[in-house]
């Protein structure tokens, strides 16, 4: 049963309302198919226009998952689709495609705890099993008992877990570029923050500092041409609140460990029909690292990107969703539909 909470701001968002209204971030990508799809349903007699556009809209809503409160946006009907975000990141980071994958899925894209505008708690455990345990908290919250569930980055890393620790709750994995050990990108930098100093340190140093914000945004695109000011004001919202840079460096103190935790959970999720999605041009995980990760799964579909970065969803969404909406098409043809569709 869906467990709400009352907005702790004492507002609804609009979809896109993290920054002020967009003029160029290809927010109206999928207007065109949509309204192709609305022609089709009137024509069928299933449904009005006014209403196929309410059914793709996001709607922000609450949930409490072990005492603190998570933000999440839903639209759609259909199969549980969860999108989980990557480190530092946030729901926004889907605001391009989550209205396209809607078409076919209910999909749940939320804040997780110490990230966006949900809680973010001084002891919040940062272990990445513990990340995962929150996730089948929301999912719990949110009345899901089984989904497909897409990760992107860290965020793909949790998902993983998620399905090691929860088989019946996962269906298939979709993960988008996920952290694993055989990456070598960016090692220099996590020993670096692993230093108890620089550590503290960080955070203090970076909070305040935008043009930082738009360097590690940058880092995250193929083609940094297409990154706008309302990108980078979108990510930047959540970054000066108490506790986030934070949060990330508690991330970071513990990742070799929980990488070796993800290294001997593949063996559980061997079977688990997945999805690997790369950007040719990532400069955040190495896209190399992708066939050495892939050799963990039985059942297992690989696309890459052409000069697409780190973010393949934000820099090519159609594409992106094209691809994760033939594989969640051939899944439901090799495999019995288990999942409960939610209404």
């Amino acid at each position: 049963m869906l467990t709400t909470l009352v907005d702790p701001h004492n507002t609804r968002k609009n979809w896109g309302a993290e920054t002020p209204l967009y003029r160029s971030d290809r927010g109206d990508i999928c207007s065109d198919r949509i309204l192709q799809r609305e022609e089709k349903l009137y024509e069928a007699g299933k449904i009005v226009p006014e209403q196929a556009v309410e059914r793709l809209k996001p709607a922000e809503d609450w949930v409490r998952v072990d005492g603190l409160k998570v933000r999440f946006w839903r639209a759609g009907t259909g199969p549980p689709l969860v999108l989980l975000h990557g480190l530092l990141g946030y729901s926004f980071s889907w605001r391009h495609a989550m209205p396209i994958l809607a078409r076919n899925a209910t999909v749940f894209a939320p804040d997780m705890p110490g990230a966006g505008l949900s809680d973010c708690g001084p002891n919040l455990d940062c272990r990445l099993v513990s990340a995962a345990g929150r996730v089948l908290g929301f999912l719990d919250a949110a009345g899901i008992s089984s989904c497909d569930l897409v990760g992107s980055s860290y965020g793909g890393t949790t998902a993983a877990i998620v399905a090691g620790l929860a088989p019946s709750c996962v269906r298939s994995l979709i993960l988008v570029s996920p952290a694993n050990p055989w990456s070598r990108n960016g090692r220099k930098r996590l020993k670096l923050l692993q230093n108890p100093a620089v550590a503290w340190m960080f955070p203090k140093f970076a909070r305040p500092m935008r043009g930082l914000h738009s360097y590690f945004v940058r880092r995250m695109y193929g083609d940094p041409s297409k990154i706008t000011r309302e990108t980078l004001q979108g990510y930047a919202r959540p970054l000066g609140m108490p506790g986030r840079f934070e949060h990330a460096v508690k991330i970071v103190r513990t990742w070799n460990e929980d990488m070796r935790k993800l290294e001997g959970i593949l063996l559980r999720i061997s079977t688990v029909p997945t999805l690997l999605v790369w950007g040719s041009k990532d400069r955040v995980v190495d896209p190399a690292s992708a066939a050495r990760l892939g050799r963990n799964f039985q059942n297992l579909r690989t696309e890459v990107i052409p000069g697409a970065g780190h973010l393949p969803y934000e820099e090519c969404p159609e594409e992106f969703c094209r691809i994760v909406t033939d594989f969640l098409a051939e899944i439901g043809l090799q495999t019995p539909t288990t999942a409960r569709e939610v209404t």
